[in-house]
């Protein structure tokens, strides 16, 4: 969670009573996260991982952040990502009340956006050939679809979906040694937006608007969902994608570079500096 703030070094203004302070912040909030994990064993592990997390390690692996939390192996921090039983969806909704506690208020915005994870491997769920926006190429990789809350006080992630292609749901063995559920249908990655964007609905969060890149801009159903319950939104869209727009005449459908000529004089029209209006 990060609040804005001036470019000044925050080294420079830290002090011990700050550092205190923030280590007894996230205590109480893992202490409010607890309850959604079944045994103490990993409750306890969560908070020694989010220290690590948040330490100055150089790499976030499960080697140092054992290592980080003193335990001899990795074995503890792996199975904690792994197999240990806990409620995820209600850490995120645990996460989001705190969020909306610290960040919240008016004119919020909603950013849908998605991040890569390169792997080496093909046993990390979803993973493949794929476009990797970290790296700006095709690579294997993991796609994460990710929800930002952004107000004048900071913002933060809210929610995430993780992308499975389709060779894998296609694949229910692969699935099934992943871990993904026998349920999980194939979803693209607008699909996965509307998922979360609707959860924020459903909590009755206040939004003042939602804005994506191209990849969600260009999806008419995302769009028609989020005119239908009322969401103002500005997208990214690709010059030749159709776009409704209203005229003096009714409404309208064009592509995209021809609307945004139209808008262009019609604003120029409408200007106070117009020269025939001198």
């Amino acid at each position: 969670m990060k609040h804005h703030q001036h470019t000044t070094s925050v080294e420079a203004n830290t002090t011990p009573t700050q550092v205190v302070q923030w280590a007894q912040a996230l205590t109480q909030l893992h202490a409010r996260i607890a309850p959604r994990f079944a045994r103490p064993e990993p409750r306890r592990r969560a908070l020694k991982y989010l220290q690590g997390i948040l330490s100055d390690i150089s790499r976030k692996n499960g080697w140092q952040l054992a290592e980080q939390a003193e335990e001899a192996r990795p074995d503890g921090m792996q199975r904690l990502l792994s197999s240990a039983v806990w409620d995820a969806d209600g850490v995120r909704d645990d996460l989001r009340s705190y969020v909306l506690e610290h960040l919240g208020g008016e004119s919020a915005i909603l950013v849908i956006d998605e991040s890569c994870f390169p792997k080496r491997g093909d046993k990390s769920a979803g993973v493949g050939l794929q476009y990797c926006g970290t790296t700006g190429q095709v690579e294997n990789c993991q796609v994460g679809v990710f929800l930002s809350y952004v107000t004048a006080r900071g913002h933060t992630l809210i929610d995430r979906e993780l992308y499975v292609p389709l060779d894998w749901i296609e694949d229910r063995d692969r699935c099934r040694a992943a871990g993904i559920p026998a349920s999980r249908r194939f979803q693209t990655k607008p699909e996965l937006a509307v998922l979360m964007v609707e959860r924020v609905h459903q909590a009755k969060i206040p939004i003042s608007w939602v804005v994506a890149d191209t990849v969600y801009g260009g999806n008419l159903d995302l769009r028609t969902w989020l005119e239908a319950h009322g969401y103002p939104y500005v997208m990214a869209v690709a010059c030749n994608e159709p776009v409704g727009f209203q005229t003096p005449t009714g409404r309208r459908r064009e592509e995209a570079a021809l609307v945004e000529a139209v808008m262009l004089v019609f604003a120029r029209l409408a200007s106070p500096c117009d020269e025939r209006r001198h």
